[in-house]
């Protein structure tokens, strides 16, 4: 089995060009998703997170906005959150691959996948990227987000540059979108073949 690495910065395009690798057939983790589900209602870490940060959940999971303000900014704060989730997720991760053993190829969606170490547990590495005036124009379009906000969640990310650096390869998504898709399918042909970069 290869593992691809699906990385990008906040805005960059990641969750579509994910969802593209799952409409090509090839099974991808999401990481964010496994943390909604964790936090979500009934959700295995609610307890755990309300027990270091007290008032940030309720019967709805983990108030995210609350739980944010608690966080940012923070660096201990932010580390002892890490320790929580972290462990976590990595036996999501663990339990998506024993479903999927018999996939030749799946894809780890993680957006902090250099920033957590995670690039040494990848065969290769994928970095979604854009413009920054594009990754701002995106950013700042979400619900509930503010330019500092959108800063203090930049500033904890790697740079885009260092991590096309140390990607094997990198899929823009700052052109049409049949342009990303041929991208995706190039990877997924380059890496079935045994190629990087």
């Amino acid at each position: 089995m290869t593992i691809l690495g699906l990385t990008g910065s906040i805005g960059m395009g990641k969750s579509t060009v994910a969802a593209m690798f799952a409409d090509a057939g090839v099974p991808v983790f999401d990481a964010d998703a496994a943390v909604h589900r964790l936090q979500g209602p009934g959700g295995a870490l609610v307890a755990a997170i309300e027990a270091r940060f007290p008032g940030t959940t309720g019967a709805q999971g983990v108030d995210r906005a609350a739980l944010g303000q608690a966080v940012l900014g923070d660096d201990a704060a932010m580390r002892a959150l890490e320790a929580i989730v972290h462990p976590a997720v990595r036996a999501e991760r663990e339990a998506f691959l024993v479903r999927h053993h018999d996939s030749p190829l799946v894809v780890f969606d993680i957006p902090l996948l250099f920033e957590t170490g995670g690039e040494r547990d990848m065969d290769f590495i994928v970095v979604v990227s854009a413009s920054a005036p594009v990754q701002r124009e995106r950013v700042l379009a979400r619900p509930g987000m503010t330019l500092a906000r959108f800063e203090a969640i930049d500033s904890r990310q790697m740079r885009d540059t260092e991590k096309r650096a140390h990607a094997d390869f990198v899929i823009p998504t700052d052109v049409p979108l049949d342009e990303t898709r041929a991208a995706v399918l190039r990877v997924i042909a380059c890496v079935r073949d045994g190629q990087g970069r």
